[in-house]
């Protein structure tokens, strides 16, 4: 064999070999991860856009449960000033960007217990309306995340396990990203209490 055959058996085989060692698999992958959280965060702000409509209808009917409605406002406006960009995933920012969104679900949930005190606020057709949006926003927050771990998994795959973590360990030198975690994990554990 000539050099030529050597050079062009050799470009054929890189050709056919580094896309699947990832140079381009990563980088597609980190592009996954970016718009992930993106939908997270447009589904959260979804949640604090509709809050105030929330607080205002429950105002009408629970003037005097203003505590409550004030710990929710506080919660939105810290869950608000909270942000997190695609390239500063951290474990320490998600740790406070989830703390920020839990404080608001808690705040959210007290919310709810004052709304069982109220029957003609629960029979209001504005509130009905806006509570069935409310939920649908937590089930597209959780359908959000779970992309955003999805797309955080594979891309975690392809920066540490062979042969696209070498690549990745030569050339990109990209870290793992942080997944979703949950700030107290014994409220998760323990069901609800519902009070009637």
């Amino acid at each position: 064999m000539n050099k030529l055959n050597i050079s062009f058996i050799s470009v054929i085989f890189l050709a056919l070999t580094l896309p699947g060692c990832g140079m381009q698999s990563i980088p597609t992958a980190l592009n996954e991860v970016e718009a992930a959280w993106s939908e997270v965060l447009n589904q959260y702000k979804r949640r604090s856009d509709l809050i105030p409509n929330l607080v205002n209808i429950v105002k009408g009917y629970a003037s005097h449960e203003k505590e409550t409605l004030q710990a929710v406002v506080e919660a939105r406006a810290k869950a608000t000033q909270t942000n997190v960009a695609p390239s500063q995933l951290t474990p320490k920012s998600m740790n406070q960007f989830s703390q920020a969104q839990a404080g608001l679900g808690s705040a959210l949930s007290r919310l709810m217990v004052v709304v069982e005190r109220y029957p003609d606020l629960k029979a209001n057709e504005n509130f009905r309306d806006l509570q069935v949006q409310l939920e649908g926003t937590e089930n597209r927050i959780t359908v959000a995340r779970n992309r955003y771990i999805q797309s955080i998994k594979g891309f975690n795959n392809l920066v540490t396990v062979p042969p696209t973590s070498w690549y990745n360990s030569i050339f990109l030198k990209h870290d793992k990203k942080p997944q979703f975690s949950l700030e107290n994990e014994d409220e998760v554990k323990q069901a609800p209490e519902i009070e009637f």
